[in-house]
């Protein structure tokens, strides 16, 4: 079973590192102990990036995140989408805009729920419209998680990432990473060394799985480390 969860997700350090720590331990109460250290540590290094952030975003911008960083994905109130909530207690009046993330649909699923539970204001926008959103003045910082960092600081997030580092660069929107310092990879020198998680093909089909056609469907893509502005992380913020 310990080996079919950390091969679960290849493209997540995370879940691998968690998994071998539990296994270090040689009965089921030193586990325990392990699991809810491992929980309380977690919780901790989403509430050390949030204040981190806190001087990076100021009052009344228009923010935007990616995917699902909140507390459906972590064990505290988040990464990214901690950062935000912070600004949000810190009463800075910001309007968040939150991607629907295709193909599975995480940000509208998962993300804008979150918001519309903390009551902080928040507006859903399909994929495909990012770029007429910045043409439009309306985003002023990006923050979105990371699954694994390689140690040249290129990133590798939920597929469509790379996308929105591009579209921030062309409208020069600084372009934040927050995550733990775990999500490191001080083995692999780039990004390129990176697994790839690959879905399944009926996660796209629908209609067309009733046709012959092919299916690519990536669930995480990497993007270079001259697109990132910053990494937020629990210790500090690092330039790629």
């Amino acid at each position: 079973m310990a080996k079919i969860l950390s091969q679960a997700r290849p493209t997540a350090l995370h879940l691998s590192q968690v998994v071998e720590r539990l296994m270090r331990q040689k009965t089921a109460e030193a586990r325990m102990s392990q699991a809810i250290a491992i929980y309380e540590q977690d919780k901790k290094a989403c509430e050390q990036i949030a204040q981190r952030a806190r001087p990076l975003i100021q009052r009344k911008e228009g923010l935007l995140t990616y995917c699902n960083t909140g507390c459906l994905a972590t064990a505290g109130m988040g990464t990214a989408l901690g950062v935000i909530k912070q600004a949000f207690k810190d009463r800075k009046q910001n309007h968040v805009f939150v991607s629907e993330t295709r193909p599975l649909n995480q940000g509208s699923r998962l993300t804008f729920w979150e918001l519309q539970e903390e009551k902080i204001p928040s507006t859903l926008i399909c994929d495909n419209m990012l770029a007429s959103l910045m043409s439009s003045g309306k985003i002023h910082k990006v923050f979105v998680g990371a699954d694994r960092i390689s140690a040249n600081g290129d990133t590798a997030n939920k597929i469509g990432t790379f996308n929105l580092a591009v579209v921030c660069r062309y409208f020069k929107i600084p372009f934040y990473v927050a995550a733990s310092s775990s999500c490191i990879d001080k083995n692999l020198s780039t990004g390129a060394q990176i697994p790839i998680e690959q879905r399944r093909a009926e996660e796209l089909s629908s209609y067309w799985a009733k046709r012959k056609a092919g299916f690519w469907n990536p669930g995480f893509d990497i993007t270079p480390k001259n697109l990132i502005t910053g990494i937020i992380t629990e210790k500090n913020i690092i330039k790629p």
